[in-house]
């Protein structure tokens, strides 16, 4: 079985994109920027943001993390984004979730300029993902596309399962499968039998937040098994994945942690090129 490495995929795209900022800045005169709008002190987003920060900073972009406390107005947070959209030396703009209750967060989303949406989650962005134009694509997807794609190359015919029906990973997914020419089915709580649809699958993303669900018996020999579910139990964190029993019939699989993870923080700083890219044509 091959073990995805989530880490070292990661990182030589990483290596990849600070050669591309190099040569920007000789091309511009400038670098990307992405700015992160943080609320709250959430401890996990707290660090997510930290690794962000530190990733942009590795491959040359110029980052900014604007920091409000929980009870700022939702009117001061879409009047810093309504100033970020206006400001050029800002190339992709972040806003970290959850947020607070009071604050509404497909206004935020909206807010964003379409060309600014790093996290592809602007309904423009939505919409031409899904009609196969050029789009921001949301992080962790974008992360499980090119890690299958370094597994199999051609993907062409392949019945794809997605376990997971949200617009963050589940629908997106989809977008980009299509787009390879698999047949992609999409599963989720309310689906009759889970397990044959998974028996079915050359390739399953796994995506639901349900310790260990997929198991071995679900999974035919030779599959491609992608777990972006992160899981706090008592046995630690898990995926979605039955990561000791899939490992005997699976032709790959990515490990939790160390798998989708690192790979979601090296897309967002690709996005953010693609928009700055985008932005001097």
């Amino acid at each position: 079985m091959i073990l995805i490495d989530g880490k070292k995929a990661a990182a030589e795209l990483r290596e990849k994109l600070k050669h591309e900022v190099t040569q920007l800045k000789a091309k511009y005169n400038k670098v990307p920027g992405l700015t992160v709008i943080l609320i709250g002190d959430l401890t996990p987003s707290q660090i997510y943001v930290r690794n962000k920060e530190k990733s942009a900073n590795e491959v040359g972009l110029k980052s900014e993390v604007i920091k409000y406390p929980d009870e700022v107005e939702e009117k001061t947070v879409l009047e810093k984004i309504e100033e970020l959209n206006k400001d050029e030396t800002v190339s992709g703009i972040l806003v970290q979730l959850p947020l607070p209750k009071h604050i509404d967060k497909q206004k935020v989303i909206e807010t964003i300029l379409p060309s600014k949406d790093v996290d592809g989650f602007h309904p423009m962005n939505v919409g031409n993902l899904s009609s196969g134009y050029e789009s921001s694509v949301p992080c962790t997807p974008l992360g499980c596309y090119l890690l299958i794609k370094k597994v199999e190359h051609n993907l062409n015919g392949k019945k794809a399962v997605i376990v997971g029906r949200s617009n963050l990973n589940g629908k997106p997914m989809t977008q980009l499968l299509l787009k390879e020419n698999c047949t992609v089915t999409i599963t989720h709580s309310k689906t009759k039998d889970l397990k044959a649809e998974c028996l079915e699958a050359d390739i399953i993303v796994a995506a639901v937040g349900i310790p260990e669900l997929v198991k071995g018996d679900w999974v035919k020999k030779g599959t491609i098994v992608i777990d972006v579910g992160i899981n706090k139990t008592d046995k630690g964190i898990v995926g979605d994945v039955d990561f000791n029993e899939v490992s005997k019939n699976a032709k790959a699989l990515t490990p939790v942690p160390g798998g989708v993870g690192p790979m979601t923080i090296a897309c967002l700083l690709k996005n953010t090129i693609e928009c700055f890219k985008r932005s001097q044509i």
